[in-house]
């Protein structure tokens, strides 16, 4: 394992009216950012209360027989609401799938935006009564955090404050309810099989919440894996492969898994609930010119928000 760490930051330096905390927070996230693509955030805005009741309909859902839960799977969304079952996803370039089963839950456009005519509706399962009220809340509270972390990218990156508001607004963002399940009859797991084998993240950003148990490890550059490991009360937050292209490598969408527990812990749940930060699909992912120079050619074909989706959706095999 490496030695290297992954800044912890308060995000109530960051909105406070201190303008020496706000540049400190700016200069510590961005630099943890470029270095590694993670940072924990403690004061993120999810309040003890809504992170218990988020766990307990995720757990609610979950135990449900699996007949149930299929009634909220629709193939012909291309996983992009309601239940995802078992062996679904498949990590680029792995042949093996996951070992989790996931609930999505996308954006709530109230605001006459065209846009909503993209997005399917969200599916609600009627043996969990609250899951539509409390991954609401979640959801917009994970949104508005999102986009004040933005705004200290912005600033890093010397771009106007508000470069990405408008571009996130009614963004396609995705709330995950994450299980990896129990894993009982080891014998007849492929010995590849992993909770979730390594990956980079699709989105700008991703804001996870309540791992219950370890496993989480980035990837440094020196190649080793680093533990993720932060309090109960904190949110883990890392750089997608669309801020990635946008910076032209200066921020890190770093490869991050979820390793398998002890044999002793085997026959255990891990829940936890990434918020996958997404722009609206016309966002131009194009190298910031700011970002380009002879010692940092540009790396990435022009592409939009939307395309990108699309062909990592294909590689997750999610999508045909």
């Amino acid at each position: 394992m490496s030695n290297v760490t992954i800044a912890t930051v308060d995000f109530n330096d960051f909105i406070s009216s201190d303008a020496e905390r706000k540049a400190s927070f700016i200069q510590k996230l961005g630099d943890s950012f470029a270095e590694m693509g993670f940072v924990i955030v403690k004061n993120h805005g999810v309040s003890k209360e809504l992170r218990e009741d988020l766990f307990r309909v995720s757990k609610s859902f979950f135990e449900l027989e699996e007949a149930f839960k299929r009634n909220y799977e629709k193939k012909e969304l291309n996983g992009q609401r309601g239940y995802i079952s078992k062996n679904r996803e498949t990590a680029k370039g792995f042949q093996t799938p996951d070992l989790k089963e996931f609930f999505h839950v996308g954006q709530i456009v109230e605001d006459n935006d065209p846009i909503k005519e993209e997005y399917p509706d969200n599916i609600w399962p009627s043996e969990v009564k609250d899951m539509q009220e409390v991954t609401t809340q979640v959801y917009k509270t994970f949104e508005n955090t999102g986009k004040h972390l933005l705004r200290a990218i912005a600033l890093y990156l010397d771009l106007d404050e508000k470069y990405f508001d408008d571009k996130i607004h009614n963004g396609n963002s995705i709330l995950r309810l994450l299980h990896y399940y129990p894993l009982s009859n080891v014998e007849n797991i492929p010995d590849d099989a992993v909770r979730a084998a390594a990956h980079e993240d699709i989105n700008l950003i991703t804001l996870l919440m309540g791992g219950s148990a370890e496993g989480l490890q980035a990837k440094s550059k020196d190649g080793q894996w680093v533990s993720v490991s932060p309090n109960e009360n904190e949110i883990v937050i890392n750089i997608g492969d669309m801020l990635q292209r946008l910076t032209n490598n200066r921020l890190r969408s770093t490869t991050h898994r979820v390793v398998n527990p002890g044999k002793e812990k085997l026959g255990t749940s891990r829940y936890s609930t990434p918020f996958f930060l997404h722009p609206r699909s016309d966002m131009d992912l194009s190298c910031l010119e700011s970002c380009i120079d002879a010692d940092n050619p540009k790396h990435y074909e022009d592409i939009t928000a939307g395309g990108y989706l699309d062909e990592r959706l294909i590689e997750l095999g999610l999508k045909k």
